[in-house]
């Protein structure tokens, strides 16, 4: 294990391919596909001994029936999640309810890596609180060009997988 304090991750196109969804009649997804490769990232991060954070915008039933199914919830240390915290990203409340639950303190967010799809939200709100931002260039659902500077990515990534040999170098 390295400098890293914990590991950041956004859930729809970062985790679970939004195309694949199946929701209900209040917008909650009952079930979705995962990215090829994101369950074992997941679970080598957690292997490691990293503290994993959900951030992620939508409905809490989203998320737990997403991990759940996937057999990924219990590997989750703290979950910001926008219906519970009240704010969507890229607000800041999103990412600091995750590492307050981590016990991160402000001084070390440099030490914290977030891992997402969007660009406006995922990559902004890391980048606003000085978290090491890493954008997951996957899926064709979001732009893929900067709207300024506050969202441009430190790091991009194509798939899940090359994530684990960006935490080793990081």
């Amino acid at each position: 294990m390295n400098n890293l304090l914990a590991i950041c991750f956004d859930c729809g196109d970062t985790l679970a391919d939004e195309a694949t969804e199946i929701k209900d009649a209040r917008g909650a997804t009952l079930r979705a596909e995962l990215i090829p490769g994101a369950a074992e990232v997941v679970r080598e991060l957690k292997r490691q001994g990293y503290p994993l954070a959900l951030v992620a915008d939508g409905p809490t039933a989203t998320f737990t029936n997403i991990l759940t199914q996937h057999g990924l919830y219990d590997c989750f240390d703290a979950f910001a999640i926008s219906e519970e915290v009240g704010v969507d990203k890229p607000h800041p409340r999103m990412f600091i309810h995750a590492l307050e639950q981590l016990g991160i303190r402000r001084e070390d967010y440099g030490r914290v890596v977030m891992v997402g799809n969007n660009l406006a939200r995922d990559i902004k709100g890391a980048n606003a609180l000085g978290l090491i931002s890493v954008w997951l260039d996957w899926a064709p659902r979001r732009s893929k060009t900067p709207a300024g500077a506050s969202e441009v990515p430190q790091h991009t990534i194509k798939t899940p997988a090359a994530l684990l040999p960006l935490i080793q170098h990081l």
